[in-house]
């Protein structure tokens, strides 16, 4: 779902709305911050779309996950597994002691704590997770009907 067009509509009727004032200096502060609220309407908006996510999850029998593509959500559905994955692989002797130190946006840092908290992981589990996905091996397969997206209108 792309969210720069709802973002980009909610500044708009911020900025009809601080035009509306009688002087200038109300009106030039009104679009500045209506301009500086871009990226806190983003994460916000993904905090909708999290917790729609797990309401969403309570009532299926997978679970729904958000995926970023880009900047923008996707919805998709993950169905249950019989095991929790293994944070190693079989057979590997590595136990969960070597430690790197690594940097991050601070807008990617609160979407990996967001995915964390909706998995029910420590963003340290859920990094491993994410990591261990990435190198698996990519098998090509067809799926059809288990991909939401799009967005709900109240």
């Amino acid at each position: 779902m792309q969210m720069a067009h709802h973002i980009h509509a909610i500044q708009e009727d911020l900025a009809a709305a601080a035009s509306l004032a009688t002087d200038e200096a109300t009106v030039e502060a009104g679009r500045r911050l209506t301009q500086a609220l871009g990226s806190s309407l983003h994460l916000r908006l993904l905090d909708v779309v999290s917790e729609a996510a797990v309401a969403l999850s309570n009532s299926v029998p997978g679970r729904i996950e958000v995926r970023l593509a880009g900047r923008d959500p996707e919805l998709v559905y993950v169905e249950e597994e019989d095991a929790e994955p293994e944070l190693t692989q079989p057979g590997s002797d590595d136990s969960l002691s070597a430690r790197i130190t690594l940097r991050l946006p601070e807008g990617l840092k609160a979407q990996i704590e967001v995915a964390a908290n909706i998995e029910g992981a420590s963003v340290n589990t859920w990094i491993v997770r994410a990591l261990q996905r990435g190198l698996e091996p990519r098998t090509r397969s067809v799926r059809t009907g288990r991909r939401l997206s799009g967005y709900a209108d109240s």
